[in-house]
């Protein structure tokens, strides 16, 4: 699933056999070593505790790093261990409305953005955004590297350097040839995660990064976790609420993937690209919406038109050398997660077919001095994904499903493919997906957020979480489609997210908030400020 590293809506900042089963597992039975081994990993953590000091990087004044030591196989605990690397900004103590009172430390709150492959290490540094301030006054806001995720045991899969193709193409019904192509490359892929990451790669997963996080509560001190995931990380939530429900002190689960086992990955992805039209379309209407400003048609299909044509002569002339077909498609797929990219892309797309293509080049040619964290980003996708759940592994299937959904659906839904045909080459063992759940009581009521149109977690799959965690509260804003709600511009979305992390109050079952005002146009002068996403090229 390709998503974007978030922190919620305060912004981007920079998914085989091995049954599991939940943690009221007997001996012998699927899954019980690895329990175990949390658990002898946890209370070695409890023990040793965390170091903090000084983050391997520049850090915001009051932010310290540590790392927690972790079982690369948590059925042998006492075999190779890795080092994740954690952030924490100690709670304020004070009330943001008024200095001189104080606030009763709640304890942490970890936070996972996403990815798979993202990096929650500036996390704690959401504290000063106004929408947080009331949160960051009671808890120790704390982020992590995951497994893979440079520092923390860092993955990769080709060289750095190699990693940013462009210019690259972007067929939306690609042909024979290049379907070959991609085969190669994603079977080239493939050899070079295993060779690269070694004879640990399988042990890289999703399972293992709910274990992870159990660790990282007792390294912390906390006898009960209170987290919170967006996007990826709400699986992750998902995943060690039912396999630790007794450990679970509050959980908020923003932008949710879809946890039915018959989804991960496959199906899931398929699912995205659908959903992904329906936001290109959102993006295209706002767009003729405003052809005063852009002058790119009146009606969506004017402003497709004028996309394609840019796209064709892209193909003909890259921009600066740099910026083709490929590099267009993944500029304007961040569109379909946030609607505040929405002017910037119609602004430059705008510039470039009035013969300025310099705000498209500084938005879509890629960066060398990103290329090592977005091929870090790349291989731990991979390796997440690949491992998680088994792929068909004959590219008929795939070229069947893609071939056929690309009729409807053709923004996104090939470029999907390729990011993901790695999968059906994987060398290390699978894992079978758990099946996520709580029943009544096992755990404590957990926060469900989620956008009526988001593309990168459709809501279906809100729904469905919402179902299998007994006890849980759907929050909804309707009508809107930005990735990641909590703590952003909306009012109503933000006052059910404090009540729940300071007080523990839920609206009941099923709450909606009315959506927040669509962005406002700004001139194609291509002035703006540039923005760039972390993780170009695999990660959207």
């Amino acid at each position: 699933m390709r998503a974007a590293a978030i922190y919620s809506a305060a912004g981007s900042l920079l998914l085989t056999g091995l049954a599991v089963t939940p943690a009221d597992s007997a001996p012998g039975t699927p899954g019980a070593a690895e329990l175990r081994g949390t658990a002898v990993a946890a209370a070695e953590a409890r023990a040793a505790g965390l170091d903090f000091g000084a983050c391997p990087d520049e850090s915001p004044a009051g932010m310290r790093c540590a790392t927690v030591r972790v079982p690369l196989d948590y059925a042998r605990p006492g075999g190779k261990r890795i080092e994740l690397t954690v952030s924490r900004m100690p709670a304020t103590g004070r009330d943001p409305a008024n200095s001189k009172h104080k606030v009763p430390r709640q304890g942490a709150l970890v936070y996972n953005p996403g990815g798979p492959g993202a990096s929650s290490l500036n996390f704690p540094m959401i504290g000063v955004v106004p929408e947080w301030r009331r949160i960051a006054s009671a808890y120790d806001l704390v982020g992590y590297a995951p497994r893979g995720v440079a520092p923390s045991a860092a993955l990769s899969c080709e060289k750095p350097e190699e990693f940013f193709k462009a210019p690259s193409l972007a067929p939306v019904h690609p042909g024979e040839a290049y379907k070959r192509e991609r085969i190669a490359r994603a079977k080239a892929y493939a050899r070079g995660c295993a060779q690269r990451s070694g004879s640990g790669l399988e042990f890289y997963n999703s399972l293992n990064n709910a274990r992870d996080l159990d660790v990282l509560r007792a390294a912390l001190g906390e006898s009960r976790l209170t987290f919170m995931g967006a996007s990826y990380g709400t699986y992750v939530g998902a995943l060690y609420a039912t396999l630790f429900p007794g450990h679970v002190r509050r959980m908020v689960l923003d932008s949710a993937v879809d946890p039915d086992p018959a989804k991960v990955w496959y199906r899931e992805n398929l699912d995205q690209s659908a959903a992904f039209e329906d936001r290109w379309a959102d993006f295209r209407a706002w767009v003729a919406r405003h052809d005063d400003v852009y002058g790119l048609g009146a009606t969506p299909a004017a402003v497709q038109r004028s996309y394609d044509t840019a796209s064709d002569r892209l193909e003909a002339h890259p921009a600066d050398g740099k910026v083709g077909p490929g590099q267009l498609q993944n500029t304007f797929l961040m569109a379909g997660y946030y609607d505040d990219y929405w002017p910037s892309r119609a602004a430059a797309l705008s510039a470039y077919l009035k013969g300025d293509a310099k705000p498209l080049v500084r938005l879509g040619a890629p960066s060398p001095e990103t290329a090592a964290e977005a091929e870090n980003g790349s291989a731990v996708y991979a390796a997440v994904e690949c491992n998680d759940a088994p792929w068909p592994t004959d590219f008929r299937v795939w070229d069947r499903d893609n071939t056929r959904l690309a009729r409807t659906a053709p923004f996104e839904t090939w470029d999907n493919a390729w990011v993901n045909l790695p999968c059906a080459y994987w060398p290390a063992r699978r894992q079978v997906p758990l099946d996520v759940r709580t029943g009544p009581g096992e755990a404590p009521p957990v926060l469900i957020l989620a956008a009526e149109r988001d593309a990168a977690t459709p809501y279906a799959g809100a729904l469905e979480l919402n179902r299998r965690l007994a006890g849980s509260t759907l929050v909804t804003e309707r009508d809107a489609g930005t990735h990641g709600i909590g703590g952003g511009p909306n009012k109503c979305v933000n006052a059910h997210l404090d009540a729940y992390l300071l007080e523990g109050r839920l609206p009941g079952r099923r709450a909606a908030c009315a959506p927040r005002p669509e962005p406002r146009p700004t001139e194609p002068a291509g002035h703006g400020t540039p923005d760039r996403d972390a993780l170009k090229g695999k990660l959207a």
